[in-house]
């Protein structure tokens, strides 16, 4: 069976990584991004039989922004599959969709690390390939997606909605147990205890694991990189108008305020803070 001819649309860090594993394993890749190398691959991405996106979507003061996939989608070709790669609001992909009967636009969250993307992008804890109708052409499509991704432990055919709540589900628990940490690490400095022994005993039991228990990361603390921080920006957004609960709120907001301030006076990814929180979140540092 021919090989299907596999685009992007996209190419930071996320985007070039996942490009550079199909390309490892000998598929044909059409990259197009507004980088000079691949902009002028624009019309060939209609070509492609299946079209990741991997496009920014970020989370400002204004609020949050699809509009960038959105206009990525159109340039996917009559028939062919749009595996939707960014983080999605729920619901969205369903709303795409119905925008764009001409094509089959799905939802595969991606579980990359910065770090270790070149890695993640090959080996795969999961692949979740949400679709937005659940029709025998749908599940064709996903098998199809499903049968060029690297295999990995977990696979599921599952609801659109349903894969982009499980995506948000992955990085807002990160940001719990980032905060659970450097509350801990605290505590244990202030007692005179000895931190590397708490974490690793914690990280040693296997319904906690090792992720997220470095209080000090990279540059600082608290939950940086390009996703904690305005992800969980727009799930508090999102959970304080769809569910409203007052208590739920306050602790997301909590969290949210508690993060700011380990970011603040550690000076970490300042520039990403004041891009969801506008500049004005300086004015908080002590």
């Amino acid at each position: 069976m021919k090989k299907p001819l596999i685009g992007f649309i996209g190419q930071g860090w996320i985007g070039k990584n996942y490009a550079n594993d199909f390309e490892s394993r000998g598929h044909n890749v059409i990259r197009y991004s507004l980088d000079p190398e691949y902009i002028k691959n624009k019309q060939k991405i209609k070509k492609c039989d299946i079209v990741f996106i991997a496009v920014p979507t970020p989370t400002t003061p204004g609020g949050f922004s699809d509009a960038i996939v959105r206009e990525a989608v159109k340039l996917v070709g009559k028939g062919n599959i749009g595996v939707i790669k960014s983080t999605i609001l729920p619901g969205t992909t369903s709303d795409i969709q119905k925008q764009n009967k001409g094509i089959y636009v799905v939802h595969s969250p991606e579980f990359l690390t910065e770090a270790s993307a070149a890695y993640d992008a090959a080996f795969p804890k999961r692949n979740i390939i949400g679709i937005p109708e659940n029709t025998k052409m749908f599940r064709e499509k996903a098998e199809l997606i499903l049968s060029v991704l690297p295999g990995a432990p977990y696979s599921v055919i599952c609801g659109a909605l349903d894969a982009e709540i499980i995506k948000y589900g992955r990085n807002i628990l990160g940001v719990f147990r980032i905060m659970f940490t450097n509350i801990l690490y605290d505590l244990t400095l202030k007692l005179g205890g000895d931190w590397t022994a708490v974490r690793d005993a914690i990280a040693s039991d296997p319904d906690n694991g090792p992720t997220y228990m470095n209080p000090i990361h990279k540059s600082g603390r608290g939950a940086g990189g390009h996703c904690f921080i305005k992800d969980f920006a727009a799930f508090t957004r999102l959970y304080e108008a769809v569910v409203g609960d007052a208590s739920g709120v306050d602790l997301l907001k909590t969290l949210e305020n508690k993060n700011i301030d380990l970011l603040l006076k550690s000076n970490k990814d300042l520039d990403l803070l004041q891009g969801v929180y506008g500049k004005d979140v300086q004015k908080r540092k002590k």
